[in-house]
């Protein structure tokens, strides 16, 4: 286990909201729209292990990041939240809403289901990545210059260049996430979190991007049958992000069947 960095977005005495971010992502990405869940939640936004400002740590697995956020949650005297989770993040809060349903008031997915995504434009986004020689590096502009040839998405290059920062003491450029170890771990976290007979029995919502291909029609079958009293809302216009790309539709969706 590794002792996560958080933000606290905001709505202390609300009850607890604990947000979990996506592959390459980091609770930085959820300051905004924590800001705006705070008027009817007390806000935590974390870092994943090898992300954002939390620990780097060889092991990258769906078990060990459940651990982090149960010894999160353990260390603040949390007994049960609504956790909410983005794509990754989206697939640790499922498994441990399944493995830890006495935790878990609520569950809240972000544009994921759970299956296995064998995705090429992850792999051409880690390649680019590895690619960038950083010895030479001037400015994440540069950077996002360079991934052009691997990465076609403007929005995607800006993305993966949120990960890069300046060494304080000697001003060169280093990944603030575990590269090498985030690589590695790909075939991992792209896999499917759930067995087969995984189950969680309280207030689910999935919350999909009207042009994301991340869920499909033929998921919602497998959604159902791991989470029984879920309800699945699409967010229009919106795709893979709708916490940033409709950021007041998500709120709503969100607080939709709050307690």
């Amino acid at each position: 286990m590794v002792q996560l960095f958080h933000r606290e977005l905001g709505g202390a005495g609300k009850p607890p909201l604990i947000v979990l971010h996506g592959l390459l992502g980091s609770s930085r990405n959820w300051q905004s729209t924590g800001g705006d869940l705070a008027a009817h939640f007390h806000v935590h936004a974390l870092d994943l292990r090898n992300h954002g400002r939390s620990p780097h740590d060889s092991v990258m697995t769906y078990a060990a990041m459940v651990d982090d956020v149960l010894g999160w949650m353990d260390e603040h005297a949390l007994s049960r939240v609504t956790l909410m989770g983005h794509s990754m993040g989206g697939k640790v809060a499922m498994r441990l809403a399944c493995g830890h349903p006495e935790r878990v008031e609520r569950l809240i997915i972000v544009d994921i289901a759970p299956k296995a995504y064998l995705s090429a434009a992850h792999r051409s986004e880690f390649a680019a990545m590895n690619e960038l020689d950083l010895r030479t590096l001037n400015s994440r502009a540069e950077a996002e210059l360079k991934f052009e040839a691997r990465v076609g998405d403007w929005a995607m290059r800006k993305f993966l260049s949120t990960n890069l920062e300046r060494d304080a003491e000697t001003g060169a450029w280093r990944w603030q996430i575990n590269l090498p170890v985030l690589t590695a771990a790909l075939p991992e976290l792209e896999s499917n979190p759930l067995a087969e007979a995984d189950r969680f029995e309280g207030p689910t919502a999935f919350i999909l991007g009207e042009k994301s291909r991340y869920v499909l029609p033929e998921d919602h079958a497998v959604i159902s049958s791991h989470f029984p009293r879920s309800m699945i809302e699409t967010i229009a216009g919106s795709g893979h992000n709708p916490h940033m790309e409709k950021r007041v539709d998500f709120v709503r969706a969100v607080c939709v069947g709050k307690s």
